[in-house]
C-alpha cells in the first residue's frame, strides 16, 4: 500500500520534478594522512567521508581514493606557513610551564623544545633561560584540483574508466551522478586527477572482475582460482588499498563477471533502440489514466487506503503509473529528457473533453492512454486532426484511426497463432476439441479448420445447463496412437480443473503402457483467460500436459531481474503485470520517438522491439492506424512457463 501513496503524491501534483544531484570530488590518501586531517582540509566531518567511503572505517591505507562531497568542500584548502624571523629571550619564573609559555607567546610546546633541546631530557625549572622563536605566518590558499574532466572514448564503458583511474564503479557514479548508464563517445565526465603514470590501461588479453559485496581473498580464490598474492601481482596497488566492493580487478582471460553489465541495468530492455538514439531534445508525452481522484477520501490514511482498495480503476491506474515512473527514471539514465503530463480522466468522456479543451496538446509527441474504450476513442478522435499518435495500453479490437497505435495484439491474432502452431506440427496425429455451451461457435470454427477433429462438450444437467465436467470415457475413446492435441475452450475454472486433472491422469497411464502404440496428449487453447490461472487449477497438471497457448506477454524470472529488484527496493512490493506493462510501453514509446523522426516512422525504422515481458511489432492497418502483431507462444514445462521458440 505504501507504493500507492508515493505514486498518488506524484499524480496529485500532475508532473515530475528534477532532483538536484550532489557533486563530489576525490582525494588520494598520502602516507601519514588521517581521516581527521583530510576532513579538516576539505571542511567536512569524518562522518561525511565515512558515509561515502564505508570501507575507510575498516582499513585506511595510502593511495586509497576517497570520495569527498564538494557541496560542503567548496571552500579551498587553507594552510599556514611559518617562517622563523628570530628569537626572544625569556627567563623562567616560578609556576611557569611550557603550556603557559606557549599560550603567552603563541607558539607550540614542540616549537619551544625544538630551539631549547635540553628540555627533551629535563623538566622546565625556575631560572631557565629560553629562546622563544618568533615566526612570520603566511596563509596559503590551495585550489582543490582533485578531479579533472575526461572525454569518453569509443566503446569505453563505466567499468573500463573505473579500472583506469583506480576507483570503484560506485565511486565513478558518485563523481558523475548525471552521466547515465550508457556512456557515449565524446561525453565529458569527472575522474580523479592522477598523474599519467598512475593511470592503468585496459589490456584486452586479460579478464576483468568486479568485486562483489562480502567477497574477500578467500572467496575470490574459490571463484577465480587465484591466490591473494597472484591477484596483488596482477593489480599493483591492491596490497596497499585492500579489496573494496565495486573495484575492478585484472584477472586471467575468462575470469570475468562484467559481460552484459550495462544491459543488466534495464532488466531486458531492447538493446537495439538504446544504440539507435539520435535525438536528445526534450520529448513531450501525456499519460491519461482513470485515477478518479475525486472519489478518494483524503481525511485520514485509513480513508485513503479504503478508497484505493475499493476502486478497481484507481488500483489499475496506480499500478500502471508505477511502471511509467520506473521507465521515466530509466530513460533519464540514458540521457533522455522528458516533459510528462499526467491527466486523471475520471473514467468520464466529459472529463476527457474538458482536458482536451483546456490544455495545449499541439507540441505533444505521443499520448499513452486512456485505458477505457470510450475515453480512448474520444482522445483519438480529437487529436487525429493534429496527427498526434495515441497509444492504447490494453485496448483490443479498437477503431484504428490514422493516429491510433493498438499495443495489445488483436484477439484473432492470438487464436491464429495457436491454430497455426498445431497445423505446422508435422507429428500431429489427432485433434480433440473440449468446450462448454458458451464456446460452441469456437468449437465449430476449430472443427472447420481440423476436419477430422472430434468435439466433446461438457456434461449437462436435466435442464440442459453445463455441469462443467467430462468423464474419462467421454475422451479416451477419441484418443489415437501418437500425438493428440486437445483444444480446451472455456472460461470456467471448474471445467478447466476437471479436464486438466482427468487428462493428466490419462496421459500418465497411457505413457506407462508397454505398447508400440503410445498416445501422447498436448493441451492447447485459443482463449487463454483467468480460468486457467485459477487456484483450483493445478500447475503440475498443466505442466504434465505441456499446456500451450498464445500470449501478449512472456513470463520472466523475477528472482534475477534488475527491474524487479529496483521496483521492490523502491515500492517494497513485487511489480504486477500492470506495472510491468506500464514500464514496457513507456520505454517503447519514448525510445521510438528518440530513435526515429516520429512514432509513425519508427514502425519501419524499428520493426521489432522487446522489453521485460512484451514485444512490439506494429503493422499499418489498411483502413487506418497501427496494430501490434507480435505474439509469444508459451507453454507450461516443469512448473514454469517458457517461451516456445
Amino acid at each position: 500500500m505504501s507504493k500507492f501513496f508515493s505514486i498518488l503524491l506524484i499524480v496529485l501534483v500532475c508532473g515530475f520534478g528534477t532532483l538536484n544531484a550532489q557533486n563530489f570530488s576525490t582525494h588520494q590518501v598520502k602516507k601519514g594522512e588521517t581521516i581527521e586531517s583530510i576532513a579538516k582540509r576539505y571542511f567536512v566531518t569524518p562522518a561525511d567521508i565515512y558515509t561515502l567511503n564505508p570501507d575507510a572505517k575498516k582499513e585506511f591505507k595510502a593511495n586509497t581514493i576517497l570520495i569527498i562531497p564538494i557541496s560542503k568542500a567548496n571552500k579551498p584548502a587553507v594552510t599556514t606557513v611559518k617562517e622563523l624571523k628570530g628569537f626572544k629571550t625569556h627567563k623562567t619564573k616560578r609556576k611557569e610551564t611550557l603550556y603557559s609559555l606557549g599560550k603567552k607567546y603563541d607558539v607550540s610546546e614542540d616549537d619551544i623544545k625544538k630551539y631549547n633541546k635540553f628540555l627533551y631530557a629535563n623538566t622546565l625549572r625556575k631560572g631557565d633561560k629560553l629562546q622563544i622563536p618568533i615566526f612570520k605566518e603566511t596563509t596559503v590558499v590551495e585550489e582543490n584540483n582533485n578531479t579533472k574532466p575526461y572525454l569518453v572514448k569509443a566503446k569505453e564503458g563505466k567499468w573500463r574508466i573505473a579500472y583506469k583511474f583506480g576507483i570503484t564503479l560506485e565511486e565513478l557514479e558518485a563523481l558523475n551522478p548525471k552521466m547515465g548508464d550508457v556512456l557515449k563517445e565524446g561525453q565529458q565526465i569527472n575522474v580523479p586527477n592522477l598523474e599519467r603514470e598512475e593511470i592503468k590501461q585496459v589490456d584486452e588479453t586479460y579478464g576483468y572482475y568486479k568485486v562483489l559485496p562480502k567477497e574477500g581473498f578467500y572467496r575470490l580464490k574459490l571463484k577465480l582460482g587465484l591466490t591473494q598474492e597472484e591477484l596483488e601481482a596482477l593489480n599493483p596497488g591492491l596490497k596497499e588499498t585492500g579489496l573494496k566492493v565495486g573495484m575492478i580487478l585484472k584477472t586471467p582471460q575468462g575470469n570475468t563477471n562484467l559481460s552484459g553489465i550495462v544491459d543488466a541495468e534495464y532488466g531486458g530492455v531492447s538493446s537495439g533502440l538504446r544504440l539507435k538514439i539520435r535525438d536528445y531534445s526534450t520529448k513531450h508525452i501525456a499519460v491519461m489514466l482513470p485515477f478518479r481522484l475525486n472519489r478518494v477520501e483524503f481525511d485520514t490514511v485509513a480513508d485513503t487506503k479504503r478508497s484505493i482498495k475499493n476502486d478497481p480503476y484507481l488500483n489499475a491506474s496506480l499500478d500502471f503509473q508505477s511502471g511509467v515512473l520506473m521507465a521515466i527514471d530509466s530513460l533519464k539514465t540514458l540521457g533522455i529528457s522528458l516533459n510528462v503530463d499526467v491527466y486523471d480522466t475520471k473514467y468520464e468522456v466529459g472529463e476527457v473533453s474538458r482536458i482536451l479543451s483546456t490544455n495545449d496538446f499541439s507540441d505533444v509527441d505521443a499520448v499513452i492512454g486512456p485505458l477505457t474504450p470510450k475515453t480512448f476513442a474520444k482522445v483519438a478522435s480529437e487529436l487525429e486532426r493534429y496527427n498526434i499518435p495515441v497509444v492504447s495500453p490494453i485496448g483490443l479490437d479498437l477503431d484504428l484511426r490514422s493516429n491510433v497505435f493498438q499495443s495489445r495484439p488483436k484477439t484473432n491474432l492470438l487464436k491464429n497463432r495457436i491454430v497455426n502452431f498445431v497445423k505446422a506440427d508435422s507429428l500431429v496425429d489427432n485433434v480433440i476439441i473440449l468446450a462448454d455451451s458458451k464456446h460452441i461457435s469456437t468449437a465449430n470454427e476449430l472443427k472447420r479448420m481440423f476436419n477430422h477433429a472430434t468435439i466433446v462438450y461438457s456434461r449437462k444437467n436435466k435442464k440442459g445447463q453445463d455441469e462443467n465436467y467430462v468423464l474419462v470415457n467421454d475422451v479416451i475413446g477419441s484418443l489415437k496412437s501418437g500425438n493428440n492435441y486437445v483444444f480446451l475452450e472455456t472460461d470456467n475454472p471448474g471445467f478447466v480443473s476437471n479436464v486438466t486433472s482427468l487428462l493428466a491422469s490419462v496421459n500418465k497411464s497411457l505413457n506407462g503402457q508397454q505398447s508400440n502404440e503410445k498416445k501422447q496428449i498436448t493441451l492447447v487453447t485459443t482463449n487463454m483467460n483467468d480460468a486457467f490461472e485459477d487456484d483450483q487449477v493445478s500447475n503440475e497438471h498443466l505442466s504434465k500436459l505441456n499446456f500451450h497457448f498464445a500470449a501478449t506477454s512472456k513470463w520472466f524470472d523475477e528472482s534475477n531481474n534488475s527491474f524487479v529488484k529496483k521496483y521492490e527496493s523502491l515500492y517494497n512490493a513485487t511489480p504486477n503485470k500492470r506495472a510491468v506493462r506500464g514500464f514496457d510501453l513507456t520505454m517503447d514509446v519514448v525510445l521510438r520517438l528518440v530513435s526515429s523522426n516520429s512514432l509513425y516512422e519508427s514502425v519501419n525504422d524499428s520493426p521489432l522491439t522487446e522489453y521485460i515481458e512484451s514485444k512490439f511489432a506494429y503493422k499499418k492497418n489498411i483502413s487506418g492506424g497501427y496494430y501490434n502483431d507480435s505474439i509469444y507462444l508459451v507453454k507450461h514445462e516443469n512448473l514454469r512457463i517458457i517461451e516456445v521458440k
